[in-house]
């Protein structure tokens, strides 16, 4: 067993990434990472946000990637990278020992090159692909040189910490289920379920719809089987204040 299995989470932090306006008047969306410590310090990030180049001139980073005809990203500050976001915590990328990638699209995998120095856990099938995906046909990053642990089905990290393969919007994509020693146990949906109303709508962002609804339909079983509240990776209502009810 590894130290880290030994250990247990006892903290989960929001991280403000930045907003996203999805195509004139459509909707604002948050762009979201978390902050997970255990009870030995142990600090675990889940996504990494935008790559830092947005921050410094957003308009020619989306035309470079492509970003400009889907959306934008607004009001993207240097507090909104996720070394800026993580300073905010009194912390650097090089404190972090382990990354968890939801999936490597542009927002959740931005900011990997800043942790090769930590282990990175994603599905094999995220793991399998020859570049991360970013977004559309662009593939400017590559893997960073590091630790990988690659997961096929449901793989518990530590103690109160249980990755969850949920594919669909992509064929790699991970949640995560977290239980704290107070509070209700939290599901990390990310893009899984990255709406509140996306299963109404019928997952029309995902690759694989019919795989979609099966993976959220997975993870609304987990939540009412622990109470928990659960975290959709893009959900408007969520930039409100006190939307969030963990301690």
């Amino acid at each position: 067993m590894t130290r880290l299995r030994r250990e247990r989470l006892v903290r989960l932090d929001r991280l403000d990434l930045g907003r996203f306006d999805v195509g004139p008047g459509r909707r604002l969306i948050p762009i979201t990472g978390f902050l997970l410590t255990t009870d030995a310090g142990t600090r675990i990030l889940f996504d990494t946000g935008f790559p830092a180049a947005y921050a410094q001139d957003e308009r020619s980073a989306a035309l470079a990637d492509g970003l400009d005809g889907f959306g934008r990203l607004l009001d993207f500050t240097p507090r909104q990278t996720i070394t800026g976001a993580l300073a905010l915590h009194g912390l650097a990328p090089a404190d972090i020992a382990q990354v968890i990638l939801s999936h490597s699209h542009i927002d959740p995998v931005g900011g990997l090159d800043l942790f090769a120095h930590a282990r990175i856990w994603l599905t094999a099938a995220e793991r399998a692909l020859p570049r991360p995906l970013y977004f559309g046909a662009r593939r400017p990053m590559v893997w960073p040189q590091t630790d990988y642990r690659t997961i096929t089905r449901a793989t518990e990290v530590c103690g109160g910490l249980q990755l969850i393969p949920t594919p669909g919007h992509c064929p790699g994509h991970l949640s995560a289920l977290i239980r704290l020693p107070q509070g209700p146990a939290v599901i990390l949906a990310a893009d899984a379920i990255n709406r509140a109303s996306e299963p109404a709508e019928g997952y029309p962002d995902a690759d694989d719809p019919a795989t979609a609804a099966r993976s959220g339909a997975k993870l609304f079983r987990l939540a009412r089987r622990h109470d928990a509240q659960l975290i959709c990776g893009h959900e408007p209502a969520d930039l409100t204040p006190g939307a969030l009810r963990w301690p």
